[in-house]
């Protein structure tokens, strides 16, 4: 006589068959939450398919997660910033509702332009980062620069005779961030190339720019007039411009933070 063949594993057996199955298949958000879900499966007397569902989302969700943290990485964000951290009231040049509208990323759908202009301290840095920050999180591929970087990269690669390879590497992403666009001059060369970057990218992919100097300004960074006048065309064709104003709101809560202190005393 056989004996009956048995039905199911014990608990440890099953949580050690669960684990090692999520190994292989690379399940590693399965792994580390089946134990919890499975407890609140009974609690809530979920069906055998909703317990299921639940697992499967967790994981499609911690996936989610994990590309958006390897896109803002990639992106080269020299630190955080998001919108939800900016203050709209100390700097009510910036418009909420224009700002709610970037973020939906439309214009980086439509490979659509965006320039940032106003003083030190008013806000346009943080502004592009969360910017790029939103975008990178909607799964847009995002790379962050200074304007000085790229140019000084730029103008290696073309020494090493790699430039083509450089301007196809930042014409692939699908938003450029440039940063401090008019805080020096820039030699013809070096504008030329820069040229090159946004020519490669224009209606094909966005740019977005952070500067202090009014479009007027420019030509002190581009000293040629010409190319000056076509850099600034290919920024603003299609594009939103914000002008973020001239009072420092980062000066004035600094000076606010210092002045405390002082009254309380």
């Amino acid at each position: 006589m056989t004996m009956p063949r048995q039905r199911g594993l014990t608990e440890q057996a099953a949580d050690a068959a669960i684990d090692s199955a999520c190994r292989l298949l690379r399940l590693p958000s399965i792994r580390n939450e089946f134990s919890d879900i499975a407890d609140r499966a009974i609690k809530d007397q979920m069906t055998y398919r909703g317990f299921l569902a639940e697992l499967l989302m967790a994981e499609c969700d911690d996936r989610a997660r994990r590309r958006s943290e390897r896109r803002i990485k990639a992106a080269g964000f020299p630190r955080e910033k998001s919108l939800r951290s900016f203050d709209f009231d100390a700097n009510p040049n910036i418009d909420p509702a224009t700002i709610r509208t970037l973020a939906s990323c439309e214009w980086i759908k439509k490979s659509q332009p965006l320039c940032l202009i106003g003083d030190s301290g008013t806000g346009k840095s943080h502004m592009l980062i969360a910017l790029g920050t939103e975008a990178a999180m909607k799964g847009y591929r995002v790379r962050y620069t200074l304007a000085t970087k790229l140019v000084n990269e730029l103008v290696e690669a073309a020494d090493e005779k790699q430039l083509n390879k450089t301007i196809a590497r930042y014409g692939r992403v699908d938003l450029l961030c440039i940063d401090e666009l008019g805080y020096m001059e820039l030699d013809r060369h070096g504008a030329e190339l820069l040229f090159q970057v946004l020519t490669e990218r224009e209606e094909k992919n966005s740019v977005a720019i952070a500067s202090n100097e009014s479009f007027g300004g420019w030509t002190k960074t581009f000293t040629d007039p010409r190319l000056c006048a076509a850099i600034v065309d290919r920024l603003t064709f299609n594009g939103t411009i914000i002008e973020t104003g001239t009072d420092s709101y980062r000066l004035a809560s600094t000076r606010a933070r210092t002045e405390q202190p002082a009254q309380a005393g």
